[in-house]
Formats: C-alpha cells, structure tokens, sequence
C-alpha cells in the first residue's frame, strides 16, 4: 500500500472536548484546528496539561470530540461509532504508546504481526524487514519479558508499521527510555516511517526530538498558540 506525499492525509477542524471534573467541567481542547499531509512528519508539543495526548487519542479514534471534525482520508473519524472506529485502528492509524502494550504472552515475531494479523494485511516478508530493520531477528522466538525496555518498544514500532498504516501516532515513545537508546529508536523508527509514506504526528516534551521533525505545533491551555 502506498501514500503519496503531498496530499493532505488528516484535516482537523475545530476540535473541542470537555471533561466532567470534580471542580466542574475542564475544557481540555478548545477549537482546535490543523492539517498533516501523507508523508510528513509533526511534532506535537507543550505542558501538561495543555491537550496534547487528549488531541492524539480523538485522532486515533480512542475517544470522541464534543464539537469538530476529523477528517482522515476524507472519513470523518468523530462520526464513527465504536465498531467503526476499531476497525480504524487496526489498519488505518497505528499508534505507538509510552508504555510498550506487548503481549506477555506471545513471542517477539507474533507481537510483531499481532496487528496486520487483525487488519487482514499479514505479510511475512515486511514483517522480517521490519524485525531486521529493528535489529530483532535475534529475539523472535523470546518473549517481551526477556527484552529490554529498549528492544520492547522496537517492537511496538515494529507492530505499528506492520499493517502499514496511512497515520502512525507516537505518544512520548521514546519517554521510557534513557537519552541514547531514545536517539537510537527514534532513528529507527522516523527511518521506517518516512520509507512506507504514512503521515507521522508526534507527541513530545523534548525539544531535541521535536526538531527532528518536519514541523511543529505547539498546544497552550487547549488552543494552537
């Protein structure tokens, strides 16, 4: 499957959302709007608070807007019900997480297929490039527990890109990881993403991590600044 750069691959427009808290409602996001075309990479950053991950999981279909829409592929995401936005997640977007997510249970070259194995789009061959390009070939038969934290998230990358997906969302992960062996994964996996063509939208406190993308947005207070 491939993505053409150049074309405009997600349009956000207006995104709000509003949680209930015990001191009342907390307006996380407040008419948020952006644009990502097919190949590029975007650097998603500011404080805590500031909506970030909360904008990474509306676009990742893992929660629903109050207002705006999503725009992937020309399918508005927010306008899909639960079994639709699934679906969305096994093939379309792949998200890569801080926490690793492995399966205890399998072994490293069945976590790698795990998600092209529900999407329908199983291919050995990419799955041994993606091992390789991971330098995990020597780990395929082990289980997650005999890696390091640093092998584990290969292998998230590695599962993500495995049904190759049109959007890959990255939140902070590389943020478990000491300062050489994020530099050594986050080489890996800008590599792997610019070669299958999917759009890349990054969240990030690092500034250094965040230059190495192509551009950058910045959130404050739930708003693009």
């Amino acid at each position: 499957m491939c993505y053409f750069n150049g074309m405009t691959l997600l349009t956000v427009d207006n995104l709000s959302k509003t949680y209930a808290t015990a001191d009342g409602p907390f307006a996380v996001l407040r008419g948020v709007s952006m644009t990502l075309e097919a190949g590029e990479s975007l650097a998603l950053t500011g404080e805590s608070g500031s909506g970030k991950s909360t904008l990474l999981h509306l676009i990742g279909g893992l929660d629903r807007p109050d207002a705006g829409s999503i725009l992937l592929q020309g399918q508005d995401i927010a306008r899909l019900d639960d079994a639709g936005r699934a679906a969305l997640r096994r093939g379309t977007v792949g998200v890569v997480f801080q926490q690793f997510n492995l399966i205890p249970s399998l072994k490293i070259a069945d976590n790698i297929a795990f998600q092209a194995r529900l999407a329908g789009r199983h291919d050995a061959d990419w799955c041994a490039v993606l091992a390789d390009r991971m330098g995990l070939t020597d780990h395929l038969r082990k289980y997650p527990e005999q890696l390091s934290g640093g092998q584990q998230q290969r292998v998230a990358i590695a599962r993500t890109l495995a049904p190759r997906p049109a959007l890959v969302l990255a939140d902070e992960p590389t943020g478990n990881l000491d300062e050489g062996t994020a530099a050594t994964v986050m080489d890996m996996m800008l590599e792997l993403v610019a070669e299958t063509g999917a759009g890349l939208l990054m969240v990030t406190h690092s500034q250094a991590l965040a230059g190495r993308l192509q551009r950058r947005l910045h959130l404050r207070a739930g708003q693009v600044a």
